[in-house]
């Protein structure tokens, strides 16, 4: 193991007391408190990326699972037409097209999200049916 890598260097006084405390705790409470509080701080913000991973899939599953089974088979027929566009284009002209798009003059921008971001955006989750 590359100890450069292994970021143990940067380990605070408090955390290597608490990865050395006993079982059962000998700290006061005060100390338990605050590792407690970090605790829950850390679970939150992942709990917060866990969710909008899971409402991002729930929006792709949305577009292949329309009520209407017209619409997901044009949705279907469309992604299949862009799959072939994208293998007979050289990659080179996709980079060229994406960074002459990315590069635009400011004037020609739009202020407003793209209408297929904006598409995505409105698509329905299960966070919006659990009321």
């Amino acid at each position: 193991m590359d100890a450069r890598l292994s970021h143990a260097d940067t380990a605070t006084v408090d955390e290597l007391d608490e990865e050395f405390d006993s079982f059962p705790s000998s700290r006061q409470v005060d100390v338990l408190k605050t590792r407690y509080d970090r605790l829950r701080c850390i679970a939150s913000r992942m709990q917060t990326v866990v969710g909008d991973l899971a409402t991002q899939w729930e929006r792709f599953h949305s577009l292949l699972s329309w009520r209407d089974p017209r619409a997901t088979a044009l949705f279907m027929i469309s992604c299949l037409v862009a799959a072939v566009v994208l293998l007979f284009t050289p990659i080179q002209g996709l980079c060229v097209l994406l960074v002459l798009y990315v590069l635009r003059h400011p004037r020609f921008r739009d202020k407003l999200h793209s209408s297929p971001f904006n598409f995505f955006r409105r698509l329905p989750t299960k966070v919006d049916s659990l009321l």
